[in-house]
């Protein structure tokens, strides 16, 4: 867990001397839906990702290479079918998430009408509510650290962004249902306001 909570500081850290380095400052409040599947299924049933939802804002500092940091309410659904009586159990996990990043303007620079970004972080995930089907949240990890690589275009005022990823971290706390780690789709779309 102390290598975790590391490389989580080295991308603060990184976004903090990105954003004294650039004057240039934009606020980024976005809308976005997610699907979360698991590396793994438990015994005698399957999993499949069903379309959640998040809500936030970031904060980006810098031009061709930027910093950026953010927090966003997320809703993560999935869906659990037992493979013996095909019943379903729809499993949902809220919380806040807090990624951390660096990018580059492949096309574009921060203020321009049209750019194309490439990027790639950490985050974390404080799950704050749990819905399954005979579990509690005190079943589930309670943070889940992760890594994560996407695109994002910029048009105007408007900006869409794509990323997938990884957990590092268990879903669950317990042995009896083992659904290994996270994996997430997240597709972003807001406004870009510079300050």
């Amino acid at each position: 867990m102390t290598k975790l909570r590391l490389i989580v500081l080295t991308f603060f850290t990184i976004l903090t001397l990105t954003s004294l380095t650039f004057a240039q400052l934009e606020i980024k409040p976005a809308i976005g839906i997610n699907f979360t599947g698991f590396s793994q299924d438990p015994e005698n049933a399957t999993t499949s990702a069903q379309v959640g939802w998040q809500l936030g804002a970031t904060v980006s500092a810098g031009d061709k290479f930027y910093g950026e940091g953010g927090i966003f309410w997320v809703h993560k659904s999935n869906k659990i079918t037992e493979n013996t009586t095909d019943v379903d159990f729809d499993t949902k996990l809220a919380g806040i998430r807090i990624p951390l990043m660096v990018g580059y303007h492949l096309l574009g620079k921060e203020k321009d009408v049209l750019g194309l970004r490439a990027f790639g972080g950490g985050s974390v995930f404080f799950l704050n509510s749990v819905t399954a089907e005979g579990l509690s949240l005190d079943d589930f990890n309670s943070a889940h650290y992760g890594v994560f690589l996407g695109l994002g275009a910029d048009l105007s005022l408007f900006f869409i962004d794509v990323k997938y990823e990884w957990s590092l971290t268990d879903v669950t706390s317990i042995k009896t249902i083992d659904l290994g780690q996270a994996r997430s789709l997240f597709v972003n779309a807001g406004i870009r306001i510079s300050i």
